[in-house]
């Protein structure tokens, strides 16, 4: 793809998602903009307009495409530099990079000078919201209260401009979660279920998170639609109550062929269980990856992602593979593995990784079977009128 044209798609992208968000989150008239602001921000310039800041610009997405977020972030803000400072695309993306690379304190810092530089409410919204979700993060990781409070009141400043902001006030939900104020986080998750469809992608999720708040204070992995090779559409909510073992993969890597036949073994040994095997392949050919899982033998659910630009190892923030995910019965992110080290660097074996499979899936069905005894004592028994 050439310079100006991956420039191009990736501008229009983000004006596709403003002008989106403009149109679908309305502005509380409170927050109007004056008559004399832009209609419609998705027509102002907020790309790169400097020769050199459009070449880094470009490159950095090169860059974020390969699964160097780093490297990424800093070609997004340089190019911002060279462009006097004030690219806001550039400034997204270098957020957008950040928070893949968990440089949550930078991605911080980015979504402030965004709100800085916007005057445009929708996009001020977006860039309070951005803060909100950084400073979450970075809370959970270093589990601190004041960050969780400063989380809090950025998604606030958000739903104060747009009400209606769902993502918003999913994630205040949890922020509030988080500071244990379990009454107001449920009610937040109870006006998302009135704003959001049962169609909705986190319908069932939040549904489950207003009956047992203290799960949002849970490592809870990303929910995802997507479409397996076989046709079937699942969402990571839909396998609740089972084990998932999520493996980033593609041929053209050494370790991930070498590990097929784990895999293959790992789907033998617990068919049948309450588990799930889910590969994602980030091969950017389509007709070569069928190929591979058919004459290979890989009859678990498949889907080909692209690179490490796709949208679940992007949400996922995968950047080297084979990358393994295990999520437990309740959605939980219980293991993170790159290669054979988890994301500590502690080396672990293939029979260890077997290990907390079985203890995890043991810990399922007992979980199952315990729901199944409580939802019969629940039942008004009925005795037919022959046994009377």
């Amino acid at each position: 793809m050439s310079a100006s044209k991956n420039f191009i798609r990736r501008a229009a992208s983000w004006n596709a998602c403003i002008a989106a968000f403009l149109a679908v989150v309305p502005i509380s008239p409170a927050q109007a903009p004056p008559a004399s602001s832009p209609a419609n921000p998705a027509a102002l310039n907020y790309s790169p307009t400097n020769p050199n800041a459009i070449r880094s610009y470009d490159e950095a997405l090169k860059q974020l495409e390969k699964g160097h977020a780093t490297s990424a972030l800093e070609g997004f803000r340089k190019a911002d530099q060279m462009d006097g400072g004030h690219c806001f695309m550039c400034e997204l993306e270098a957020w957008d990079a950040a928070m893949q690379a968990r440089e949550f304190q930078i991605a911080q810092g980015q979504a402030k000078t965004m709100l800085d530089n916007v005057t445009v409410p929708a996009m001020q919204a977006q860039a309070d919201f951005m803060l909100g979700k950084a400073t979450l993060a970075l809370a959970i990781l270093v589990d601190g209260d004041s960050q969780f409070e400063e989380a809090d009141a950025a998604f606030q400043a958000a739903l104060q401009i747009k009400p209606n902001y769902l993502d918003c006030i999913y994630e205040d939900g949890t922020a509030l979660a988080y500071l244990k104020r379990d009454d107001k986080a449920i009610a937040r998750f109870q006006a998302y279920l009135k704003l959001a469809g049962p169609n909705d992608l986190n319908y069932t999720r939040v549904q489950r998170l207003i009956e047992r708040p203290e799960m949002a204070r849970s490592r809870l992995a990303p929910n995802f639609r997507v479409t397996t090779l076989d046709g079937k559409t699942i969402t990571l909510e839909s396998l609740a109550g089972k084990v998932v073992l999520i493996d980033f993969w593609a041929m053209w890597c050494p370790p991930c062929r070498r590990a097929l036949p784990h895999l293959q073994k790992i789907a033998q040994e617990f068919a049948g269980q309450s588990f799930v095997l889910l590969s994602i392949s980030l091969d950017p050919d389509e007709a070569s990856w069928r190929g591979y899982t058919a004459r290979n033998h890989m009859t678990w659910p498949q889907y080909r992602d692209g690179g490490f630009d796709g949208a679940i190892a992007t949400l996922f923030a995968v950047r080297g593979i084979p990358y393994t995910i295990i999520v437990d019965s309740d959605g939980v992110l219980v293991e993170q593995y790159l290669g054979s080290e988890d994301i500590n660097g502690k080396h672990l074996s293939s029979e260890a990784i077997d290990g907390k499979l079985r203890e995890l899936i043991a810990r399922a069905a007992a979980a199952s079977t315990h729901t199944s005894a409580s939802t019969l004592q629940g039942r008004d028994l009925v005795i037919p009128a022959e046994q009377r």
